[in-house]
């Protein structure tokens, strides 16, 4: 769905137009429905909508549903007012928010209702349905966290990344520009899981770039022009011959140290990586408030995903 050209921009302008759960609830109702109501349990069109706990009754089936059931909406004791105002937040900075943050600005109790927040709007920043990258695309893998003693390179516990930029080559520019991005939390180097990662984001028949890894080897076979760089014993060819890659990761670290003081767990670390590609594959959005349509859009679209099971991802 586009993006209506008046969509708020300010906090006031938003205020405005999101300042009552009528309004949320009629904004994510044409979300949801675009072409009218569709009953969830048998397909019907025919409903009325009732007054009590302002719900949608199918005609058809007498199934009886509200616009937020079963979207990340579903069952929250807080008003939609603070969804949206929350949602706003997160958007309009291109840094993001720590709970901490978004604590203050909500006025929150507590560290663990804004991180759940903030966690359920990470979980649904990635559609599943997305196109792949194509065209030309670096691929690589680096460590996320801390510095483990006596552990370097591959060698290390810390997690592992699996990166895929798409390549621009512009034409007397001194490096390339950078398409879309996709990140994954990996096993580890292998072949399996590097060619996983590489099946599951790009488009079968596109370039992809990577280091002489060994484990980068069977990318041919799997349907992909494969086109190695050894990087040799000199580290700083790294950058210069895989440029967006290794671009992507400095920015990666650089957003989860001062956004987040690198307080990240590994186990949830992918929902962080879901952000940072939410973020990095719409930056040149100057309608900072598109982003919140974007981002109201899918989290409508997308099943509830209730604390426990938050609590639990990775465990």
């Amino acid at each position: 769905m586009d993006v209506p050209a008046d969509f708020p921009s300010t906090l006031p302008e938003f205020e405005e137009r999101f300042g009552t759960e009528e309004q949320c609830r009629d904004f994510l109702a044409g979300l949801r429905w675009p072409d009218g109501f569709v009953c969830p349990s048998c397909g019907s069109r025919a409903a009325f909508r009732l007054n009590v706990r302002d719900l949608w009754e199918c005609l058809s089936c007498r199934h009886q549903t509200s616009v937020t059931a079963g979207t990340i909406f579903h069952g929250t004791r807080k008003p939609l007012v603070m969804w949206f105002r929350a949602m706003f937040h997160v958007c309009v900075d291109k840094s993001g928010l720590s709970a901490t943050m978004l604590k203050k600005l909500m006025g929150f109790r507590s560290d663990q209702t804004a991180w759940a927040w903030l966690h359920k709007l990470r979980k649904v920043m990635v559609r599943p349905s997305r196109p792949k990258l194509e065209g030309k695309v670096e691929v690589d893998e680096t460590f996320v966290g801390g510095v483990d003693e006596g552990a370097h390179g591959r060698g290390t516990e810390k997690p592992l990344v699996a990166a895929a930029v798409e390549r621009v080559d512009v034409a007397g520019a001194r490096r390339p520009a950078l398409g879309r991005v996709r990140l994954a939390v990996i096993e580890d180097a292998t072949q399996v899981s590097t060619t996983s990662f590489a099946a599951a984001n790009v488009t079968t028949g596109s370039m992809v770039l990577t280091d002489g890894l060994a484990s980068y080897a069977e990318l041919a076979e799997a349907g992909f022009v494969h086109r190695p760089r050894v990087i040799g014993k000199n580290r700083k060819n790294a950058s210069k011959l895989l440029p967006g890659v290794h671009r992507i990761a400095s920015l990666l670290k650089r957003w989860l140290l001062g956004t987040h003081q690198g307080a990240v767990r590994p186990r949830y670390l992918q929902a962080y990586l879901h952000e940072f590609e939410f973020r990095f594959n719409r930056r040149k959005s100057r309608h900072r408030g598109k982003l919140v349509f974007r981002l109201a859009e899918l989290a409508v679209a997308a099943p509830p995903h209730p604390y426990r099971e938050i609590i639990g991802a990775g465990a």
